[in-house]
């Protein structure tokens, strides 16, 4: 006879605690789900206004040491421009594929250049660290009660985009906005299919030491700039 290793022992116990015929589990889970929706439905009240959502992603960031600007599509990619301007950025990370990249592309004044992923990082991860100002990357959603951006990373806006410059540059289109995170994960059906990288960011990268003394850009950028992208009348 054979002794049971440890392992075995632990997957055994685990086995045995799960049903293996009928639809119980199945069903438990879907009961469980209706009453977490059920719970967040009742909690959140009546859905609020696309306005009231931007104002509360705007009045979440501010106070998370972000800069917020509420436009229009036509008009950010001249706000962007200029801002990157005054604040002397000279080599901006976006994707050019992109529509909105290569809207900001255009609008960019001639002392500002652009660099796209294009390259694995082992080849330029020195340019990248040393030279590159500032990143641009286009949200999936938001999550107005908390003022957090959901980014999805692609091969063309990978998670360094976000991650290494100094600024990050954000853009989310106020139709895309949900209350909360529980919103966005039935919205946007998560459970159905979720990306392999999702990336949150609620603010510019910041840490404290055992005095907490509050520091930015110690793990990240240490300026945040969302655009938010409304209608005509609802720009600021």
């Amino acid at each position: 006879m054979t002794t049971m290793s440890a392992r075995e022992r632990m997957l055994g116990r685990l086995r045995a605690a799960v049903p293996t015929s009928g639809n119980s589990l199945p069903g438990d889970t879907r009961k469980l789900d209706q009453r977490i929706d059920t719970h967040f439905d009742a909690r959140r009240g009546e859905a609020p206004s696309i306005g009231a959502m931007v104002a509360s992603m705007q009045t979440a960031l501010t106070a998370s040491h972000a800069e917020v600007i509420c436009t229009n599509a036509a008009s950010w990619p001249a706000w962007v421009a200029q801002k990157l301007q005054q604040e002397g950025v000279r080599r901006l990370l976006l994707d050019r594929n992109r529509p909105e990249g290569a809207a900001l592309a255009r609008a960019l004044p001639p002392g500002i250049d652009t660099v796209g992923f294009e390259r694995p990082l082992e080849t330029w991860k020195a340019e990248l660290f040393d030279t590159v100002d500032a990143g641009f990357t286009v949200a999936r959603s938001g999550l107005a009660a908390t003022g957090t951006l959901v980014l999805a990373p692609d091969t063309g806006s990978p998670r360094t985009m976000s991650l290494v410059p100094p600024t990050h540059i954000a853009l989310v289109y106020a139709s895309t906005l949900h209350p909360d995170l529980h919103a966005a994960v039935r919205a946007e059906q998560w459970a159905d299919g979720m990306p392999t990288n999702l990336v949150m960011v609620s603010g510019p990268s910041k840490t404290s030491d055992i005095q907490q003394t509050l520091a930015y850009g110690a793990h990240g950028p240490r300026q945040l700039w969302v655009v938010i992208v409304t209608d005509g009348d609802a720009a600021q």
